[in-house]
């Protein structure tokens, strides 16, 4: 063998060298490797032309914003879970947030102890899912939010489904469907915690009004408090505050209530149309209420059926049987008369008790459902076949017993609803000649008689600053001597002047006033005409004081208060009389002289054919204003006519169509009662029997007396036959 080089053998340093340079051989040595550079940032290549130029921008942006999207996300995130563990910590207990009314309930009982009215905030009582009919949590959760129990208090999906409609129905994107959920519904409800506070809001409805706003804001606070109620409550919790604290319509908090204002059920055993009814009122209470319009709810609650079929709620045999049969109203439900009653209730009871009421309070009233049908459809009747087609004139009626316990009322001709104007109640308007009676009242109570005769004939009164005055009669023509059954029967202004002007204006504004004309009485000579204003309840009421024979009455409608879960009351009441007026006598002859009124003179129109009828006619200057108030042996109804507005009537007198009003109300009231006798004297035994001393003296031509048997004789003739 041959050696390389100078023939020595390469040393073992130079074996591992050259092994190292010609590659490892299999049973040779392993080379060493040499040790490896540290790893640099690789150079970016320069762009190559227009193209790689506009890619590196772009990719320099997608670094900026990748940058800020995972920052911003970390920041957003603990913002959230920040704002999440705030409002998790003032989360109250489940019990505190089930009823947070600020306003109580008012449930009002007729007569015979229906209900008839509710006014408030009713709330039936807390339910939760396990306590009430399943059929009731299925159409919530298939209507409201069908992935309720899946999702965490926010449906992202809900709410871009939401922008996208709005936003293809020409609506702002958070304007219409909201895409929230039954999480975020109740933190609506909650108002994200903030409390009602009486000094910082108008009143209740302004501050739920704001708590329902939806805004951008509003809509990233909502989140937050969303979650934190999912931490805080379970999901059962969370819909319990829901069924008990959602607004349903007619004055209705929380399901419980509703299904018993609407169906007179519990919520625990309504049907699954009923239920439907129910969950459909969710998205627009007062619109679907089907209080105000039940084919509109019915055909809004067959909507909810279909989606409860559709989530395999029910089956399709359930859901058609369901479809066939559509929800409808209890009895009590139905009942859409006396608004214009209970809002009398809720305005002339104590405050604390009706309108500012935190308690729940049940009031047993003096309302009778039939005289109120009665007087409706009077009402109506009249309208429809006397009236002129597209009259604005409005009308009020208020009928009560003898001791002042309202029995019906109508406030206007629009009787359905609530807070509407009564004008039985609210509307000041001058009560014209119906005022006349109590001149006669006072003339009467001084020892004036029925018979006694008054002159009916050209008067002139100076009034001091503004001249003379001279009344005339509505028929332009004078009576001479008359009697003063004949002056009130004809409605004749010159005797009343004249009769006001001799007993005093100042007693018959004390008269008055006692009777129960409250409002401010006119000082002149007019006083006589009915120049003062009144409302119709307070004139109703002063000739109640008339049938029960002189003495005031305080018109009335509540008989007894309590609370709810008080067997006894808080407050009772039986009679509304007051202390006596004027004389018994006094009063049973107004009474016959009234009644002459009404079967001779200017009352006519009001006779009833089978009882005896006391009442008197009023029209006001220009017509602005009609009248017609009068009773029977049982009870006493008012009416007026007349524009909101003080526009004259055309053709109408408080003899026309007041008096047809005030007649087939009467006549419908009575149709089933045995006819009583109005509390009166006899005119024949009267006059026979009149005494020797003839009345005071009169400061007026035509008031000495005459010969006693001329005296009998024009007395019996005027006052039974009503002629000259």
């Amino acid at each position: 063998m041959s050696s390389s080089g100078n023939g020595r053998r390469p040393s073992a340093s130079g074996r591992r060298i050259v092994a190292d340079r010609r590659g490892a051989a299999v049973g040779q040595p392993v080379r060493k490797s040499p040790p490896k550079p540290r790893k640099t940032r690789r150079a970016r290549p320069r762009p190559n032309g227009l193209r790689g130029w506009i890619g590196a921008f772009f990719g320099l942006i997608w670094r900026i914003i990748w940058g800020l999207i995972w920052r911003g996300t970390v920041v957003v995130m603990l913002i959230l879970g920040a704002a999440t563990s705030y409002y998790y910590a003032q989360l109250p207990d489940l019990a505190a947030v089930v009823d947070a009314r600020t306003r109580g309930s008012v449930t009002m009982l007729d007569r015979d102890g229906t209900v008839f009215a509710w006014r408030g905030d009713q709330f039936g009582g807390a339910i939760d899912p396990a306590s009430v009919s399943p059929h009731l949590v299925h159409a919530i959760v298939a209507t409201e939010d069908r992935r309720f129990y899946r999702h965490f208090g926010i449906s992202p999906r809900g709410i871009a489904s939401a922008i996208r409609i709005n936003l293809s129905e020409g609506r702002g994107p958070l304007s219409g469907h909201g895409g929230s959920t039954i999480t975020q519904q109740v933190a609506k409800l909650m108002c994200l915690g903030v409390p009602f506070d009486a000094a910082a809001w108008e009143n209740e409805a302004a501050y739920e009004q704001d708590c329902r706003r939806t805004t951008l804001w509003r809509k990233v606070q909502e989140m937050p408090f969303a979650l934190a109620m999912e931490f805080r409550y379970s999901k059962d919790e969370i819909l319990s505050i829901y069924m008990n604290r959602a607004f349903l319509g007619a004055g209705t908090r929380g399901f419980e209530a509703a299904a018993q204002r609407y169906f007179g059920v519990s919520a625990a055993s309504v049907s699954p149309q009923q239920a439907a009814m129910l969950a459909g009122l969710l998205v627009a209470p007062s619109y679907y209420a089907p209080t105000r319009n039940l084919e509109r709810a019915q055909r809004r609650a067959a909507t909810v059926l279909r989606l409860m079929e559709d989530q395999g709620y029910l089956s399709a045999a359930e859901a058609a049987t369901a479809q066939a049969a559509p929800a409808t109203l209890s009895q009590a439900a139905r009942q859409d008369r006396g608004g214009a009653f209970a809002d009398w209730i809720m305005a002339s009871g104590p405050d604390f008790l009706t309108r500012d009421t935190t308690e729940d309070v049940i009031i047993g009233t003096t309302f009778d459902p039939a005289m109120q049908a009665a007087a409706e459809a009077a009402l109506a009747e009249v309208f429809e076949n006397q009236v002129r087609a597209g009259s604005e004139a409005q009308a009020a009626i208020v009928v009560m017993s003898a001791d002042g316990a309202v029995r019906a009322m109508v406030g206007g001709r629009d009787t359905a609803g609530t807070g509407l104007f009564n004008r039985a109640s609210q509307a000041m308007r001058q009560t014209g000649s119906s005022f006349k009676p109590f001149v006669y009242a006072a003339a009467l109570d001084l020892g004036w008689r029925f018979d006694d005769l008054i002159l009916d004939a050209a008067l002139t009164i100076n009034i001091p600053g503004s001249g003379p005055w001279s009344p005339e009669n509505y028929t332009g023509e004078f009576y001479g001597e008359v009697t003063l059954t004949e002056a009130l029967a004809r409605s004749l202004n010159t005797a009343a002047v004249r009769l006001s002007e001799e007993v005093g204006r100042d007693l018959v504004r004390t008269v008055a006033a006692e009777f129960g004309i409250a409002s401010d009485l006119a000082a002149g000579p007019a006083l006589a005409l009915g120049a003062s204003e009144a409302t119709l309840i307070e004139m109703t009421g002063a000739y109640a004081g008339i049938l029960n024979g002189g003495s005031a009455v305080l018109p009335f409608g509540v008989q007894e208060l309590r609370l709810v879960g008080d067997a006894n009351p808080m407050f009772a009441q039986m009679t509304g009389i007051q202390e006596r007026v004027i004389s018994e006598s006094a009063a049973r002859q107004l009474t016959y002289m009234m009644s002459v009124a009404v079967a001779e003179g200017t009352g006519q129109r009001a006779r009833l054919a089978d009882r005896p009828v006391a009442g008197k006619t009023g029209t006001t200057n220009s017509q602005r204003d009609a009248w017609f108030v009068g009773f029977t042996g049982d009870y006493v109804a008012g009416v007026w006519m007349g524009y909101d507005d003080n526009s004259p009537l055309t053709g109408v007198t408080g003899g026309g169509l007041p008096a047809e009003i005030w007649r087939q109300t009467m006549e419908r009231i009575h149709r089933d009662l045995p006819a009583s006798p109005l509390p009166t004297i006899d005119p024949v035994a009267e006059a026979l029997a009149r005494p020797q001393a003839a009345r005071p003296q009169g400061a007026f031509p035509g008031t000495a007396p005459q010969d006693e048997a001329e005296q009998i004789l024009m007395r019996v003739l005027n006052g039974l036959l009503g002629r000259n």
